[in-house]
This record gives C-alpha cells, structure tokens and sequence, in this order.
C-alpha cells in the first residue's frame, strides 16, 4: 500500500504524462474483457501452431487479462508471479507484432527482453524458441559468464530478439555492438527484481538509449507493484494500462504449505527426514547463504542422497548444465539461494523445502512459486529454528494467513548413516612426537 505523499507524488506525476504526451496516449476507451481461449485471438497460423506444440489449451490469468490489450499494442504494466504464464503472454504478442510489420534491417534486432538473472535469460530464450519454432523469428540470449566473442558475433549476424541481463547488454550497447535503433517492442520482466539486486541506473541507462516511447510498444511485468516500479519506467512508456493477475491465489490455493519447528540442533536431521521420505521427482531446497547451500550439499552426500548446489559464484557453464539436467530428470535435488529462485522456470518440481526462511518474504513468495506450476499442486515446506522465527510474522502478513505447523519429533528426523572413520593425521602425530624428543635432555 502507497503512503498518502506517494499515492498523490504518482496522480501527480501520472496527470503530468498523460497532459505532455496525450499525442501518444493509446489508452483504450473502454475495458477489454479476459479471454478464454486463444482461438478469440485469431493469432497468426505461425503462432497459434507454437502454442498447440507447446501444448498450451487455455490461457493463464494473465494472458487472458494481458493478450488483448498487448495485441491491441497498447502498453501494459502487468502484475504477476513468476510461474503463472507471462513469458508467454509477451513472447506471443512479440511474435504477433514482428510478423505483421516489415523487417527493415537484416542486422538490426526488432524486440529487447531484460531479464535479471542468467538463468531467467536463458529460460526466456528457449520458451522463445519452443512457442515460435514455426516463425522463422531468430533469437539470442546474451549474459556475462560465457563467451564475449560468440554473443557478440550473433548480434552482429543479426537477431529478431534479443533477451538480456542488463550488464552484457549495457557492454555490448557500449562497443556498439547492440544497435538499437531498430527496436520495435521492449520487455521489461521481474521490474522489481531488477530493482532489488540495484539495476535502476542500469535500466534508466538502456531506456534512455532505445528509440523514443512513442515509436515503439512497452511491456513490464513484475511480482509486485508499488510506486518505486512505476517511477522507474513510466515516462519511458506510453500511458499504459494496468492488469493484475492476483498474485496471492498461487500462494494461497495451490501450493500445500507446512512449517516445522525444530531445534537448531536437529535441524539438519529434520531436513534429511523430509528428503528420505519425499516422492517428488524434482526436490528443491532454499537455504539464506552460499555457505549453507554448501554446507547441506556437502552433508546430504555424506548420508548417500545425491544434490547439487547452485550458487551465484559457481561457472556459468556448470549453473546451466546443472538446471539442464534437473529440468530433463537427471538430477532430482539441487539446493539453491536466492539469486537463483527467481531464474529457475521449471515445471513439476514436486516439493519446495526452506532449510531457513528466508528474511525478505516477499521472497518467500518467489521460492514456493517455483511449484504449483500450470494450475498443478505443490508443497512447500519450511523449517524454523529459534534463529528464524523472527522472519515468521512478515511472512504471514504478506500471504494474508498463518502457516500450518507442527512441532518436529523424533519420527520426522532422518536416520544418519555412519560418520566415516576419520584417520588422524600421520603429519601431526609425527610433530607431536617431534615435539617430546626435542624436550628431553640429551645424554652427555
């Protein structure tokens, strides 16, 4: 909710725009009601053949809210969970847009996605190629961590869409490299976790570089929206119209949420409990640290369960192949921090656990959305140490309800295996002894 300066700053500020560039206000005259299927679109055979392939039947929330307005090339702030279809809602329009208008330059790209994270990137770039497999679109992901040279040779070859982290795409805005002048429909996703990991200079950097709001169609969505969002990008967009896709129904009715409180001592045990006794195909755990993550990797191959970590200091080349093999079934376990929950799209990931809560709860939200994907059920479940309650309370005033728990017993400890036998170390034995022959007094 808006402070009473703030809610007046933004009437203020939106009465402004819309009395400066009224020329451009493409605002509909009157409400475009929701769709029920795509068939009310009469989409183009290319794009409509992509989302049978993709097996899309019915449109999510926010694409039933969202596609009439983006087709319309209005521009749209949309309100909606990682999870609950977006990508899709802005690929399709994207793809509607650039087949229905000219190509002007072999080299120039015609729509910019930002992302912020790599993962995000390239989830976005493959969606990108399964939906619009029969359009004969060319897309690119580019993001630091791999090769300079190979992303900028695709770009210089010449792409349709580019989808970017905002730092790669800064560099190559830079040498030149990416030239946008051509850009005809921009994508700002995740606006306010762009935002969070301090990407405002950066997104103000690029905006200010694309051809003028007017010329070209404007799309941001994110998990929430409050004025910091709105004040970053409205006067880089047209007058937009605004949809909400209730974010707060993923959390509440199709994720089953549990809360085990537990010693600090047993909570490890706790959560190797859980895992031995869990059927989900697709496990992923959440820890607060890259030492944590480490730390249960390290200690659940001890006890002959198989996971794998993934941090933001881990090689690009390694982050990707691990998501890639999770998402084709060969890795069932991955444990993850948060720089990693809002890049992962990956479907029928059975159970979500948080090894801690985590401290932001909007956060929370952005965890056990990573499940109850595509309308499917999902479980998450969190533990809570005496050194996480703290972070309870703003969890449950952001979901608007208590969380069921349950007090840990010995039952819901995992059963350890052996500790290996740890031999003493022969280099210190031998200094010990050093030690002893050099006290004592030599005979004359």
């Amino acid at each position: 909710m808006l402070g009473h300066t703030a809610v007046h700053k933004e009437i203020m500020l939106r009465s402004q725009k819309a009395e400066t560039y009224k020329e451009y206000d493409k605002t509909p005259d009157k409400y475009l009601p929701p769709i029920k299927t795509f068939a009310e679109l009469n989409l183009d055979n290319r794009t409509a053949a992509g989302i049978k392939d993709v097996g899309f039947i019915s449109p999510t929330d926010i694409q039933s809210m969202a596609l009439p307005y983006t087709l319309g090339e209005f521009d749209l702030i949309g309100q909606a969970q990682t999870g609950t279809g977006k990508t899709a809602a802005f690929l399709i329009t994207i793809f509607e847009k650039l087949l229905k208008t000219e190509k002007k330059s072999p080299t120039l790209p015609r729509a910019l996605i930002i992302a912020p994270t790599r993962e995000l990137a390239v989830q976005i770039e493959k969606e990108a190629r399964d939906i619009g497999t029969h359009t004969g679109l060319t897309y690119t992901a580019v993001f630091g961590g791999v090769d300079y040279k190979k992303q900028a040779d695709r770009l210089k070859a010449g792409v349709d869409i580019v989808v970017g982290t905002p730092g790669r795409l800064i560099d190559y805005m830079k040498q030149d490299i990416l030239k946008t002048k051509g850009i005809e429909v921009l994508v700002i996703d995740e606006a306010d976790r762009l935002l969070d990991m301090g990407f405002i200079r950066d997104l103000r950097f690029m905006l200010k570089r694309l051809p003028k709001y007017s010329t070209r169609q404007t799309m941001l969505f994110s998990a929430t929206i409050n004025f910091r969002v709105i004040e970053a990008t409205y006067q880089y967009m047209k007058i937009p119209v605004e949809v909400s896709a209730t974010p707060e129904s993923v959390t509440v009715d199709e994720v089953s949420q549990t809360l085990y409180h537990v010693e600090k001592r047993k909570k490890f045990r706790l959560l190797l409990g859980l895992v031995q006794k869990s059927d989900a195909e697709r496990l992923l755990i959440f820890s607060n640290t890259k030492s944590g993550v480490t730390m249960i990797e390290e200690r659940l191959t001890e006890n002959g369960i198989k996971a794998f970590a993934l941090t933001g200091d881990i090689p690009q080349r390694k982050r990707l192949k691990i998501i890639e093999r999770f998402m084709g079934g060969e890795i069932k376990i991955v444990i993850a921090t948060d720089v990693a929950s809002r890049g992962l799209h990956i479907e029928d990931v059975g159970y979500v656990i948080n090894y801690d809560l985590p401290q932001n709860p909007e956060d929370y939200v952005h965890r056990i959305g990573r499940t109850a994907r595509a309308g499917k059920r999902g479980t998450a479940i969190s533990i809570a140490s005496e050194d996480d309650v703290y972070y309870l309370e703003p969890i449950e005033k952001l979901i608007d309800g208590k969380l069921p728990f349950v007090v840990a017993d010995d039952d819901d400890l995992g059963k350890k295996l052996d500790e290996p036998i740890r031999k003493k170390s022969v280099s210190g034995k031998k200094s010990r002894e050093g030690r002893r022959r050099s006290g004592r007094k030599r005979r004359g």
